[in-house]
This record gives structure tokens, C-alpha cells and sequence, in this order.
């Protein structure tokens, strides 16, 4: 059977918003329990992220009861570091899908300027058959204007940035759907496809929409996608895009959509930990005031603090409908740290 479509894709497959959030931050022994929230690892694969380091989170992830881990896509270091490599997003992941058991990997987020919809399936569809079925695509329209000029990808305007990802978003949900399908868009066309393999999983991997929150962004993610991943944000801010995405739910006929946050991460077990984490970051940013000012200067939006006042933020955006929280961990050789993830905070973390 063949379809000509340009067709939302919504999805149901989520728990409503109506269910109870339960959330309580209190120390019991040695790990803090904190209901509701998910807790994921994030790396920044721009800033010099090796082979053998991907391979070491990797597994250190699966030794340490860490969930998921998920990485960016881009290919130039975000900070302007011109010295940093990259490796490609997609063959990462399909490499560490070969070497993992358990462990769930996918991007936040990869750009609708860097890949023809039709392949960006395909290698998802072909990491989804190396891990068994356990990677997720994040999905945005790309804003790092310096690479794509390095790299020779164009980049045009945000609105049409968004036009295009509109697109890739319905092409790459028709080419995981089981029927034959032809597309005919602005920018993409596609002529009676039928792609084999389908993904393992189904209906599809988790599609995610990323984005901050604006009015186009929350729509394209109701009608086309199953989860809302915004980024750097306080949990007041949470709570704002919380309350559009059920409105925007409502609006549309589908159950509320998971809504998670990918944001900075600098946590200790006590304050000497801390500050010893926090001068190292200062220094692989490049900051010349030390610990103590580098961690005064961070963002509200940051997880930072001890474990405890971690806890205390998760708890806050639990509050607030957040779901998931992907936590950028930027010292990437810190293993010591995604200990502490998956062995203290991530285990109490139940619904």
C-alpha cells in the first residue's frame, strides 16, 4: 500500500500528566531518595571525547546503574575551542551499541541541517539493530552557525530551519511505520519507500523533539514526536513550557508528552569534592578566577552543589512534570562521578 502524506504523527503511548508526582528529597544512609525524575548521562562529544573515553563511559554507565547515555551532535567544539575533535554522533553510537549490553543510547540532538532525513533513519534504524533495541533520536533544528560554515553544511534561517525539520520529523516516522509510503514537501521527496529493515523496537525508538520552549517548537513536538527535551532551564521555566505542552496536548487530542531537561551537572559528596571538580571544569573551560568563582558564576539553572543539594534541585523539577533529566557531566574522565550518578542518586529514583 502506498501513502502521499505530509500527515502529524502523534503518539499515545505515554502516562498521562494526571498521574501523582510524588517527590521527597530526604537522606536515608548513604543515598538520597527522590521519587518520579530519571536520570541520564550526557556528554558534550564535541570537546575532544576519544574512542577509548566513549568506551569508558560506556561501560562505567553499565557498571554503575546508569540508565542511558546520550551525547551531542556536533562536530565543532561548542566552547570555541578550536583543538577538540569530534567524532560522528551516529557512528558513535552504532560502535558503542556493539560493546553494551543494557545500557539505552541516543543524541540531543541532531540537526536537521546535517543529514538527509532518509539516512538519518537509516543509521538509527541500523544502531537500533546493533543495540537490540535500545536507542532514542533527538531531534532539533541546529544553532552552532560556526560549524556548518567550517563544514560546508548551509544554514538558513531559523524559520526555515524549522520548515525542514518539520519535514525530517514526518519522513523519519513514515520510514519506521510499516507501510510503503511518498512524500512530497518543500524540501524533501520521497517515492513510494518501503525501508527494510524496520527498527527492533515498536511502534518506532523514542522520538525526541528538542527545543526552548517557543510556540512552533512545542507544536512540531505534539503532532510529530514522543517526548519534549528543553535545555537549560530553572524549574520555574519547566513548569511554563510544562503547562504549553498540556495545552498544546489538549489542543491536539493526545495524552500529555513526557517533557525532560538537559542541563549542566557539577556535584561532590562534600564541599572539598566539589570545589576540586569545579576547579578542574574552570580549567578545561578555560576560566581564570578559580573553583570558588567559577562555581559562584554558574547559571541557576546548573545542578551543582553536593550530593544533597542536588538532590534538592532534582526534586524541584521533578515537582514540576520533568520526567527525565540528561546531565551534562563535562569532565568526560571523571569516572568517579558517574559512580555517584548510578550508585547514589539514580537508584531512588522510582515512580
Amino acid at each position: 500500500m502506498s501513502t502521499n502524506t505530509t500527515a502529524p504523527i502523534t503518539s499515545t503511548r505515554r502516562r498521562s500528566a494526571a498521574s501523582p508526582a510524588v517527590v521527597f528529597s530526604t537522606i536515608i544512609g548513604p543515598t538520597y531518595s527522590l521519587a518520579v525524575v530519571r536520570l541520564h548521562l550526557m556528554i558534550e562529544g564535541q570537546e575532544d571525547v576519544r574512542w577509548e573515553d566513549w568506551v569508558a563511559l560506556a561501560l562505567a554507565c553499565e557498571e554503575y546503574g546508569v540508565e542511558a547515555l546520550f551525547r551531542s551532535d556536533h562536530y565543532q567544539s561548542t566552547f570555541g575551542h578550536a583543538g577538540r575533535g569530534s567524532l560522528d554522533a551516529w557512528a558513535t553510537i552504532n560502535a558503542l551499541s556493539a560493546v553494551t549490553r543494557t545500557l539505552r543510547l541516543g543524541t540531543l540532538v541532531s540537526p536537521a541541517t546535517f543529514r538527509h532525513p532518509s539516512e538519518l533513519a537509516k543509521v538509527v534504524t541500523t544502531a537500533d539493530h546493533v543495540s537490540g533495541g535500545r536507542v532514542e533520536l533527538g531531534m532539533g533544528t541546529g544553532w552552532l552557525e560556526a560549524e556548518h560554515e567550517t563544514y560546508g553544511f548551509p544554514f538558513p534561517p531559523l524559520s526555515e530551519r524549522m520548515d525542514r525539520l518539520e519535514e525530517q520529523l514526518q519522513i523519519v516516522a513514515l520510514q519506521w511505520g510499516e507501510e510503503r509510503f511518498s512524500f512530497g514537501g518543500r524540501y524533501y521527496r520521497i517515492d513510494d519507500l518501503d525501508a527494510r529493515p524496520k527498527p527492533v523496537q515498536r511502534p518506532r525508538p523514542p522520538l525526541i523533539l528538542g527545543g526552548r520552549g517557543g510556540p512552533r517548537s512545542v507544536e512540531l513536538g505534539v503532532r510529530h514526536a514522543d517526548e519534549y527535551n528543553t535545555v537549560n532551564k530553572t524549574a520555574a521555566e519547566c513548569a511554563a513550557i510544562r503547562a504549553d505542552l498540556d495545552e498544546a496536548c489538549r489542543q491536539a487530542g493526545r495524552d500529555p508528552m513526557p517533557l525532560s531537561l538537559m542541563t549542566g551537572w557539577l556535584v561532590g559528596e562534600d564541599r572539598a569534592e566539589l570545589l576540586d571538580r569545579a576547579g578542574r571544569l574552570a580549567d578545561w573551560r578555560g576560566h581564570e578566577g578559580g573553583a570558588e568563582s567559577f562555581l559562584a558564576g554558574l547559571p541557576g539553572y546548573f545542578i551543582s552543589g553536593t550530593l544533597e543539594a542536588a538532590a534538592e534541585k532534582l526534586a524541584e523539577l521533578a515537582a514540576v512534570g520533568v520526567e527525565r533529566v540528561m546531565l551534562q557531566h563535562q569532565l568526560h574522565r571523571d569516572l568517579g562521578a558517574v559512580e555517584q550518578l548510578g550508585r547514589r542518586l539514580a537508584p531512588a529514583l522510582r515512580e
